[in-house]
C-alpha cells in the first residue's frame, strides 16, 4: 500500500454515504468491491512498500495490548513499517521491548475525535478491536466501536483498514459471536475506505482464548461429556501464519476491498483437536462422549468451571463451535503466497504455543530486554489465564555476605553437600523416585566446587549458568509435569525493581533470589502441586535460610574467599548457557 494519507483523501470515497456512528445501519451482506485481479503480482510480506514521500508507510495498530496487537508489532516493525501503537493505557506497554521503537498514542475507540487523531497520516490501519468478554451488549458495542473508527478514517484519509475477524458458514444463522464478527467485516467493507477483512477460524498459539480453552480442558480432563459440537468441523490457522497475513495485507493492490478467508492445513473437529492437542501434550487419548441434550450455554458454565477462560468470554465462544468453519476459498494466496515449506499444520502449531512452557524460555540475561521469542508464545500483557499453568514458588532475602560468597554456596550445592533443608525429606523424596524409576539422588555432582551445564545434579540437570548470577536446574526426577529451579544472586537495586524485596534494602545490597517451577501434566499434575504446596515453606523456605546463612558464614571464616572465586572464574571464562 503506497498511497500517503493525502492521496488517500481523494480516493476514499467519501460521498458514498459512510454514516457515523448511531446514524443507522453499515451492515448488510458483504460487499467484495473492487476484487483484484488474477495476475496481479505477489506481494512479499516482509518487506514494506515506501509511502508516496520516500518514507516507510506508516502503520496504526489498535489493540496493541491484546492477543493479536501485541504480537503484530514487532512484525511490522522487522518489515520495515513505521508503527504507531493506540492505546488507552499505553503505560502498559512499558515493558514491551519494541516500546522505545513505536509511536504511541492515548486513544479511546469510542472516541471519534481522540481516533482521528490517531489515524492522522496513517496509511494503513489495523483493527484488531473487539467487545468479547464486555457482557451481553458485546455485539452493539462492537457495531459503535467500528462505525466510530471507520467514520474517522474516512474522515482524515486513511488509505486502508485490515480487520481480523471471524471465519462463518453462508446462509446460516449465526451465533452471536459470528454475526458480530461478520457485522464489523460489513461495516467495514461497505464505508468507502478501501478493507481488508482477513477471515480466520481457531487461531493456535499460547494466549489465543480459543486455544487456551482447547489446552485447559484436554489438560485437566480425562474423560469429559460435551456438546455435540465437538464433531463440527473446523479449520484452525497458527497464529505465525495469521500474523503473516495480516502484514502482508498492508501491500495488497490499491483498491481492494474485500474480505478474504485464512487457514491452515488441516481441518479436523473439535474432537480431533483436542485429541491431537493431547498427543502432542504428552497426554493420555482423552474419552470425550458427545451429548446432545448440553446445550452451550449449560457447556459455558461446566467450562468456566474447570477452565481459567472467563465465563464471559467462553460462552460467545462455545456458542460459535455449533457452526462448520472451513474456508470456502484461498484467493489470499495470489498475494501473499505460503512460505518455504507451506504453512503451519496443527500439531507443529501446538509445538510451537506449548514451547515456552517445555523450554522454559525466560530471560537469562538479567537486564537485557530482547523479544521474548516466538509470536506463539506468552506476552506480558496477555490475561493471567494465557499460557498454560505454570505454578510458581518465589522468595527472596538479604544475605549479610558478599556476592562472592553466596555464588560459590550456590555452585557447591547438592551432592554431598546436600540441600540446605529437611534432609530427611530430601532423601525419602529421592528413593520414591528410584522406587518408581528415576535417577533419586544417587547420582550426585561431577564436581565438588563448579557446575556447568549439562552436568548431572542428583535429580536435576544443570540447565543453564551465568557466572557469578544463575545457575538453573531442571528436574528429572518423575514427575506428573515439568520443573526447575532457579538460584540466583542479585542486587537489593534489582530485586526492588523487579518487586521482589521491601523498598527499605539497599541499592548495593546482595539478594538471594529462589524460584521454584512447576508445569503440571493434567489432573496429576495439578494435584501433585497442590498436594505438596504446604511443605514448601519447610522445603524451600529452610533451604533459602540456610543458603544464606552457609553464605554468611563462609565469610566470617575467610573474607577473602571470594578472591579466589573471581580469579578461579575470569581463568575459567565460564559464560554458558543451556543448548
Amino acid at each position: 500500500m503506497t498511497s500517503s494519507a493525502e492521496q488517500a483523501a481523494g480516493t476514499s470515497g467519501a460521498g458514498r454515504g459512510v454514516q457515523g456512528p448511531g446514524d443507522g445501519d453499515l451492515g448488510g451482506s458483504e460487499n467484495r468491491g473492487a476484487d483484484v485481479s488474477p495476475d496481479a503480482t505477489a506481494v512479499d510480506p516482509v518487506v514494506a512498500a515506501e509511502g508516496g514521500d520516500g518514507e516507510a508507510p506508516l502503520v496504526l495498530v489498535t489493540g496493541v495490548t491484546g492477543y493479536i496487537g501485541g504480537r503484530l508489532v514487532p512484525q511490522l516493525l522487522t518489515a520495515g513499517y513505521r508503527v504507531r501503537a493506540m492505546a488507552r493505557r499505553p503505560d502498559r506497554l512499558q515493558d514491551r521491548p519494541w516500546y522505545d521503537d513505536v509511536e504511541l498514542v492515548d486513544a479511546d475507540a469510542n472516541d471519534i475525535d481522540q481516533v482521528k487523531d490517531a489515524l492522522r497520516g496513517v496509511d494503513v490501519a489495523y483493527y484488531l478491536i473487539h467487545s468479547l468478554g464486555s457482557g451481553k451488549d458485546f455485539e452493539q458495542l462492537d457495531r459503535y466501536t467500528a462505525r466510530t473508527f471507520v467514520t474517522a478514517a474516512r474522515d482524515v484519509g486513511v488509505g486502508r483498514v485490515v480487520y481480523l475477524g471471524g471465519l462463518y458458514p453462508e446462509g446460516e444463522h449465526l451465533s452471536e459471536h459470528l454475526g458480530s464478527r461478520k457485522e464489523v467485516g460489513d461495516i467495514f467493507l461497505a464505508s468507502g475506505v478501501d478493507s481488508v477483512v482477513l477471515k480466520a477460524a481457531v487461531i493456535i498459539g499460547s494466549g489465543s482464548a480459543s486455544f487456551e480453552m482447547m489446552r485447559n480442558l484436554t489438560d485437566l480432563l480425562p474423560a469429559m461429556v460435551t456438546p455435540k459440537w465437538v464433531t463440527s468441523t473446523i479449520q484452525p490457522i497458527a497464529v505465525r501464519d495469521v500474523l503473516r497475513y495480516l502484514v502482508g495485507a498492508a501491500r495488497l493492490p490499491e483498491g481492494t476491498n474485500r474480505g478474504f478467508d485464512i487457514g491452515g492445513p488441516d481441518v479436523l473437529t473439535y474432537r480431533q483437536m483436542m485429541q491431537r492437542y493431547a498427543a502432542v501434550a504428552g497426554l493420555k487419548p482423552r474419552i470425550i462422549v458427545p451429548l446432545p441434550v448440553l446445550t452451550p450455554g449449560l457447556a459455558s458454565h461446566w467450562t468456566g468451571m474447570v477452565t481459567p477462560v472467563p465465563k464471559k468470554i467462553a460462552r460467545p465462544l462455545i456458542g460459535s463451535l455449533v457452526h462448520d468453519v472451513v474456508c470456502k476459498e484461498d484467493d489470499i494466496k495470489q498475494w501473499v503466497p505460503d512460505p518455504e515449506g507451506g504453512l503451519i499444520g496443527f500439531d507443529e502449531s501446538v509445538r510451537l504455543a506449548l514451547t515456552r512452557i517445555r523450554d522454559y524460555e525466560v530471560e537469562t540475561s538479567w537486564r537485557s530486554a530482547s523479544l521474548r521469542g516466538a509470536p506463539s508464545e506468552p506476552l506480558p500483557t496477555d490475561p493471567d489465564w494465557a499460557g498454560g499453568r505454570l505454578y510458581v514458588d518465589d522468595r527472596s532475602t538479604t544475605v549479610d555476605a558478599p556476592a562472592e560468597h553466596l555464588w560459590a554456596v550456590l555452585q557447591g550445592i547438592g551432592g554431598d553437600n546436600g540441600w540446605y533443608s529437611f534432609q530427611l525429606g530430601w532423601w525419602t523424596r529421592g528413593v520414591l523416585d528410584q522406587v518408581f524409576g528415576g535417577p533419586g539422588l544417587r547420582r550426585g555432582r561431577r564436581d565438588p566446587l563448579h557446575l556447568s551445564v549439562g552436568d548431572a545434579l542428583d535429580w536435576w540437570r544443570v540447565e543453564a549458568i551465568e557466572p557469578g548470577r544463575l545457575v538453573r536446574l531442571r528436574a528429572e526426577m518423575r514427575l506428573p509435569g515439568l520443573a526447575w529451579l532457579d538460584l540466583s544472586v542479585e542486587t537489593g537495586a534489582e530485586a526492588k525493581e523487579a518487586g521482589r524485596i521491601g523498598r527499605d534494602v539497599a541499592d548495593d545490597a546482595v539478594v538471594f533470589h529462589q524460584r521454584a517451577l512447576f508445569h503440571p501434566r493434567g489432573l496429576p499434575g495439578r494435584l501433585y502441586w497442590t498436594g505438596i504446596v504446604p511443605f514448601h515453606a519447610v522445603v524451600f523456605g529452610g533451604m533459602q535460610r540456610n543458603v544464606a546463612r552457609a553464605a554468611e558464614e563462609a565469610y566470617r571464616r575467610n573474607p577473602d574467599a571470594g578472591a579466589l572465586l573471581r580469579d578461579q572464574a575470569a581463568a575459567e571464562g565460564r559464560t554458558t548457557s543451556a543448548a
